[in-house]
């Protein structure tokens, strides 16, 4: 590990990829109208944003690719604004004079199809075929390309919102339904959101959704044809969500309703306050993958009720959340079972220290993304690293005086956001703890003395090493251990007759389980196994999922035999994929050499 750098620029504060700046006006309340156009893919559109004082001063909005046209006083007096030119990362800012006296304005405007929140999907891309789906996806700095705001996770606002679809469309939002009236061809739905949130937590969903009750506090919905197997695959929830507070202290939120999303959807869950989001590719039919369900339920303490200030921050959201989901693993399922998910953690960390390898700058807690993007930058360094470091200072002082701060954090700072240094001088002062803070926080890779991860079953796996397994052996494995023993398989060495023995055995190629089969697939493209790599092609148009996607791509773009075939497949599929799937997938692979040019038309890599 080097030594740690912990000079910041303090010029980036509050945040660096928001136009949000302190002593000026800041969004705290919206009210957001907004009708859903699926000839068009657009969303016509008029928010009331209300501001934390009054005029005159300059306001500067986020926006990314929104057509605005006009802003105006709440009485229909026309406002001055100027929108300016476009950053690659921050978009275009919205300038005007907030009026004396006033702290309220309107912006009327319509969204584009440069929207890099929004994925409209096709009747063909949906699982039931009978309509489109509509839904956002505004993590991390995307809601700016929805709604003009400050689109920072120190602005956190309230809102309420009255969405407009067509008669037979359901619209979903991570706030509480009030109203649903029917209007000639037109149904309106209204929401309110009471408590305050980061904007990156703003979400809107349409399809043609059913939902089915799976607890007192939880509905779920998906499209017909998954919401039997997705209301059975999630039924836990409540069991969850029981254990988490036990660990956080009591939920603030109202209710957790869980929404399946289309195939595309770019990443595992969002923990959306009240409504998650969660991929298709959860449902294994045997619940061995709901730990992201976990995940999502701890993300509405640490991420929803505290937050970091900005992303430069982040470990604070997903480092948090990430121990949160170990501790609760362990008291519904025993300590073997969390352990080995955070062996498999570890896994995923490694491999993005050999990703990062020219970059370890980005292996840091506390981040310096000033003129970085990112959604690029994002690995698993704020989840694992982070969860690592909490783990190592709960065992630092022990769990009788470790829980007690936890639950005592996430009350004192409820609601608001923090810095890292913010979160150093409180945990020194309401923890004796002897642990390296600049070391974890600021310095690259991990310290030399890191938490010991074990349990029976690892040992059992490490016993196994490199040699296929035994049907005797495996036959009562649960998806995590097969998880721990794939993702240590070296793919040096590796011959078709290993992959041959495995697959007559096991199936793997077609496990039901996606996590399982992507690792199988994953260890064939680096071994070079001809049906793997052919089915990994089967596989990347199966799904729009980032876990997945970036490795798989990875490994086929890194291979001189299989680059052309990556290309091909990235071209085919890309339409497909949400915006964001298709910058993050992009930009690693231009890293390997491909110009954009290449994987958005005809010519492929020779």
């Amino acid at each position: 590990m080097n030594t740690p750098n912990t000079v910041i620029d303090t010029s980036l504060t509050p945040d660096p990829h928001s136009r949000l700046r302190t002593n000026k006006p800041r969004t705290t309340h919206f009210d957001w109208e907004a009708a859903v156009d699926f000839d068009t893919s657009t969303l016509r559109c008029s928010v009331r944003l209300r501001f934390d004082r009054s005029g005159p001063d300059t306001v500067d909005l986020d926006t990314r690719r929104l057509d605005i046209q006009a802003v105006r006083t709440p009485a229909g007096l026309p406002i001055p604004f100027t929108v300016g030119g476009g950053d690659p990362i921050l978009g275009e800012g919205l300038s005007f004079v907030l009026p004396a006296d006033l702290d309220t304005v309107i912006v009327d405007y319509r969204t584009t199809s440069e929207s890099t929140a929004l994925q409209w999907a096709t009747p063909e891309q949906t699982t039931s075929g009978t309509g489109h789906f509509l839904y956002s996806q505004c993590q991390t700095i995307h809601a700016r390309s929805m709604i003009p705001l400050h689109d920072s996770m120190s602005a956190k606002t309230t809102y309420t919102a009255k969405i407009t679809v067509p008669v037979g469309y359901t619209a979903l939002m991570p706030a509480e339904m009030l109203e649903e009236e029917t209007t000639g061809d037109a149904a309106v739905f209204t929401f309110h959101a009471q408590s305050p949130r980061a904007p990156y937590l703003m979400a809107l969903a349409v399809g043609h959704l059913e939902s089915r009750e799976i607890s007192p506090r939880s509905r779920i919905w998906a499209e017909p044809a998954q919401i039997e197997a997705a209301a059975w695959e999630f039924a836990e929830v409540e069991t969850m969500l029981a254990a988490a507070e036990e660990l956080y202290g009591p939920y603030q939120w109202g209710r957790m309703d869980l929404l399946i999303m289309p195939q595309s959807y770019p990443y595992g869950g969002l923990e959306n306050p009240g409504l998650v989001f969660l991929t298709p590719t959860l449902i294994a039919g045997d619940r061995s993958l709901t730990d992201v369900l976990i995940h999502e339920i701890a993300h509405h303490w640490s991420g929803n009720l505290v937050t970091g200030a900005s992303m430069d921050h982040f470990w604070i959201n997903e480092g948090f959340t990430t121990y949160g989901e170990r501790r609760i693993t362990e008291a519904l399922y025993g300590r073997d079972l969390a352990e080995l998910r955070s062996a498999i953690g570890l896994l995923y960390l490694e491999e993005d220290f050999d990703f990062l390898q020219n970059r370890m700058e980005l292996s840091r807690l506390r981040m310096n993304l000033r003129d970085r993007d990112p959604d690029s930058t994002s690995t698993w360094v704020a989840h694992e690293k982070g969860s690592i470091f909490i783990r190592a200072l709960e065992e630092s002082v022990g769990r009788e005086r470790f829980d007690p701060f936890f639950k005592a954090f996430f009350r004192d700072f409820a609601f608001g956001s923090l810095s890292t240094e913010e979160f150093i001088a409180y945990a020194k002062s309401h923890l004796d703890s002897g642990i390296d803070y600049e070391q974890w926080l600021y310095g690259e890779g991990l310290p030399n003395t890191i938490p010991h991860i074990e349990s029976a079953a690892l040992r059992q796996i490490r016993g196994i090493g490199q040699s296929p397994i035994q049907q005797d052996v495996a036959y009562n494995w649960d998806a995590s251990m097969w998880t721990v023993y794939l993702g240590q398989l070296d793919p040096d060495n590796k011959t078709d007759e290993f992959f041959q023995d495995m697959e007559v055995r096991f199936d793997l190629l077609n496990h039901q389980n996606m996590e399982i089969q992507r690792l199988w697939l994953l260890l064939g493209v680096r071994a070079n196994y001809q049906p793997a790599i052919h089915a990994s092609v089967r596989f990347l148009s199966s799904t729009g999922r980032m876990k997945y996607l970036k490795p798989l791509y990875d490994a086929l773009a890194a291979n001189t035999e299989t680059q052309k075939l990556a290309v091909e497949c990235y071209r085919r599929n890309r339409e497909g994929y949400h915006p964001i799937a298709r910058a993050v997938v992009e930009s690693r692979m231009t890293r390997l050499g491909f110009t954009p040019e290449e994987l958005t038309t005809i010519g492929t890599k020779e």
